[in-house]
């Protein structure tokens, strides 16, 4: 969200990726089917990717034109409903905001994304991961949780962007969310596998623990700050490190550590107790 004057802002936000290890793709289930329906994660899924589709970005709109008429349009959608960090903490909304309170950006660019990669990455690691938060957390737990450790991931960044060149440059996407269940994940289930699927091994399944694959982000997450650090890139690191942090913590001071609870290995109430183990 850059001041308008005239000419349209750049096209590329600062954008929040759900990129995985050497950019896979996970797919998971369980070895049985969820006695209950993942609600709250199919519905974020289902608005995320309705909110894209109707959008720009998304292409398949005729009346956002062609050429420099639809990156115009990218542009002004970009600068309606993403979130700008200087503007965000000096709580002023800038001139092309249509929501009018910056607090409230953060929700709607918590369903914005950049581009079909970013929709799709976002929404796997959302499905893979969240299914079994959410059944661990219950729905509306579930999604209390989402939304504040998303709140939580962009004022953070904000905080440490605000006086820098991306200060002002908007912010879109849902993976400082998403980044949140992903570290609580990593505390309700270590001992869970996941079934990687990497392009450059000819997309060859390989099953790793839960564990492994998370820790392995994080530290991919960390390493890509310092390299950011030299230019300008799109994707938003920290508030990834922000979220995974937090969404982690808050899952063991609220259900790891509570009274009764069996420990990071149990399995939710509506699993049975074959099937913790993902693919």
């Amino acid at each position: 969200m850059l001041p308008f004057s005239g000419a349209p802002p750049p096209a590329r936000p600062w954008t929040l990726r759900a990129t995985g290890l050497l950019r896979t793709a996970a797919t998971a289930g369980t070895d049985g089917r969820l006695r209950r329906l993942p609600l709250v994660t199919c519905l974020l899924i289902a608005v995320n990717s309705v909110v894209f589709l109707i959008g720009p970005v998304s292409g398949l709109d005729p009346l956002y034109g062609e050429g420099a008429h639809r990156a115009a349009a990218i542009a002004a959608y970009y600068q309606h409903w993403g979130v700008v960090p200087r503007e965000l903490l000096d709580n002023r909304a800038g001139p092309g905001e249509s929501l009018g309170v910056p607090a409230l950006s953060v929700l709607s660019a918590m369903f914005v994304h950049a581009g079909w990669v970013h929709l799709l990455g976002n929404m796997i690691f959302l499905y893979v991961f969240g299914t079994l938060v959410e059944a661990r957390m219950g729905r509306l737990s579930f999604l209390l949780f989402y939304v504040a450790v998303g709140y939580l991931a962009t004022y953070g960044y904000a905080l440490v962007e605000q006086h820098g060149a991306n200060g002002t440059v908007s912010l879109v996407g849902a993976s400082g969310a998403i980044a949140g269940v992903l570290g609580a994940c990593l505390r309700l289930y270590p001992r869970a596998r996941v079934t990687v699927v990497i392009p450059l091994l000819l997309f060859l399944p390989l099953r790793f623990p839960a564990w492994l694959v998370l820790v392995l982000w994080f530290a991919i997450q960390a390493l890509s700050v310092r390299s950011a650090a030299a230019g300008q890139p799109d994707v938003a690191y920290v508030a990834h490190l922000i979220g995974f942090t937090g969404g982690f913590l808050f899952a063991w001071l609220l259900y790891c550590r509570r009274r009764g609870y069996a420990g990071p290995s149990a399995l939710p109430p509506s699993l049975p107790p074959s099937q913790e183990t993902l693919q």
